[in-house]
């Protein structure tokens, strides 16, 4: 459910910026400046954590194209519980 909500939380942060750019959204100018901030923050740290972790982003069981992209989106949400579950034992 943690990681569910969060996911969720992100892309409304990433279509709020996304969104302001292409209309007028109805809400106030320092609410959408903000949104496009921490948007950019938020692609920033996310791409270099794919750099950082890259091992682990590579354990997705698709494309690698797919787990580098969500990883840009989501970040840890999307690589620690693949990590974790490699790390059980069988």
């Amino acid at each position: 459910m943690f990681t569910l909500t969060n996911k969720l939380l992100l892309l409304v942060v990433y279509g709020i910026a996304v969104c302001s750019y292409l209309t007028a959204l109805p809400l106030s100018p320092d609410v959408i400046h903000w949104a496009r901030i921490v948007a950019a923050v938020l692609l920033a740290v996310h791409l270099l954590e794919v750099v950082v972790c890259f091992k682990k982003v590579a354990l997705h069981k698709g494309p690698l194209f797919d787990s580098v992209l969500l990883t840009l989106l989501f970040g840890f949400l999307h690589w620690k519980p693949m990590a974790d579950a490699a790390r059980r034992p069988r």
